[in-house]
């Protein structure tokens, strides 16, 4: 295995009780607050009022800025930017899903910048300063709120890139369970399908492996296929939803990387889905992610699927090592195509051939994704073509 660093400071309050600390967190940065949010669902669940009955407590200047989108636009970046500098913004408060929570970094970012800050991901412009960041998120999915990166959309140029950065990472992050009972099964589901998928990238791997690390991943994989149909039945079941929200935070928080250097396969190509037909990013991993394993599945990759199916889906290991392999990969789509809901075709949610060489070039960015097996354009045209 490779040496690699491990340093992650986010401070995190867990619980149903921690908002009595934000204002004292926050004014720890200074006095100037931007509050970021996205639709409004943090009005109809009451979220907002407590943010900002607790921020108004602590004496702190509030500014807004709403309406962050899923699969978040670099319009709203350049707006959050705008307030930061007009109003002199010493700290960022982001409420909600990944989307405004990834967002707001990047505002973060380009508040200390004098270039747009679509310049981060066209150009690759260096992050070497940001404003300190706060997350209150309401959805476990992205595990945003323990991680520098962040995903940012651009409309006209229908691209949707990610980068990180470890001036992004959040100070202090409120993780409360409560605040995702209202999160409908659709996005719950979603979610899940993206706490899997952050596990499956790092999981499935050629490189020599920590066993210590890959015990913990199967035990972050067997939570969500535990909990995440408790949520779905019962959406304010407080162990399902804590399980739920923790489990993504320690799926993307650099822990159970341990070095390793692939690249990631699934996430860029479904980055390409989501830029072009703004589909919910977790539903696009559920689309791909077992058609890529059926991709990748061969006698040099076989005994990862192995070690998957019988640790994570508990098949009997005395069968033979290709069919557990293929039981695996049965298994997963099942859960996710039939125990979460999802649609199980591109056909269903409206994704075209047409745009296949197009979105399987700039996925691999006209070369190759270097990950669990190396990947070109035709073989990613050939991914998506088994999702019709």
């Amino acid at each position: 295995m490779n040496d690699f660093i491990y340093h992650n400071p986010v401070k995190v309050y867990f619980g149903k009780d921690q908002l009595c600390h934000v204002g004292e967190e926050l004014s720890k940065f200074g006095k100037r607050v931007l509050l970021t949010y996205g639709g409004g669902s943090i009005k109809k669940i009451g979220l907002y009022d407590k943010v900002k009955s607790e921020v108004k407590k602590s004496g702190l200047e509030l500014f807004e800025l709403s309406g962050i989108q899923p699969n978040p636009r670099i319009d709203s970046v350049r707006k959050g930017v705008q307030i930061c500098k007009d109003k002199k913004i010493d700290v960022l408060l982001a409420v909600g899903g990944g989307s405004t929570l990834d967002a707001t970094k990047y505002m973060a970012a380009g508040a200390c910048v004098d270039f747009d800050p679509w310049d981060f991901f066209s150009k690759w412009a260096p992050i070497e300063k940001a404003l300190p960041v706060i997350t209150i998120p309401t959805l476990a999915a992205t595990g945003s709120e323990m991680n520098g990166g962040g995903v940012i959309s651009n409309p006209e140029t229908k691209e949707k890139i990610g980068r990180g950065s470890e001036v992004l990472l959040p100070k202090v992050s409120f993780l409360d369970p409560t605040n995702t009972f209202t999160v409908n099964s659709y996005h719950t589901a979603c979610g899940s399908v993206d706490i899997m998928s952050h596990i499956i990238e790092v999981y499935f791997t050629t490189e020599p492996d920590l066993h210590m690390l890959d015990t913990i991943m199967e035990g972050l994989m067997r939570t969500v296929i535990k909990y995440a149909p408790i949520a779905l039945k019962e959406p304010d079941n407080y162990e399902a939803r804590a399980n739920l929200m923790w489990t993504s935070s320690w799926a993307i928080n650099g822990f159970i990387d341990g070095g390793k250097k692939h690249e990631w396969s699934c996430h860029p190509m479904e980055h390409e889905l989501s830029a072009i037909y703004d589909i919910i990013h977790g539903h696009g991993l559920a689309l791909l992610t077992p058609r890529w394993l059926e991709y990748c599945l061969d006698e040099n990759t076989v005994e990862k699927y192995y070690q998957f199916g019988t640790n994570v889906f508990d098949i009997d290991p005395n069968i033979d090592t290709m069919n557990v392999a293929k039981k695996s990969i049965e298994m997963l789509a099942d859960f996710f195509f039939n125990t979460l809901g999802l649609e199980d075709t591109f056909s269903k949610v409206g994704i075209q051939e047409k745009d296949f060489s197009f979105m399987a070039k700039r996925a691999c960015g006209g070369g190759t994704i270097k990950g669990f097996k190396p990947l070109g354009q035709k073989d990613i045209e050939e991914i998506f073509r088994m999702c019709l």
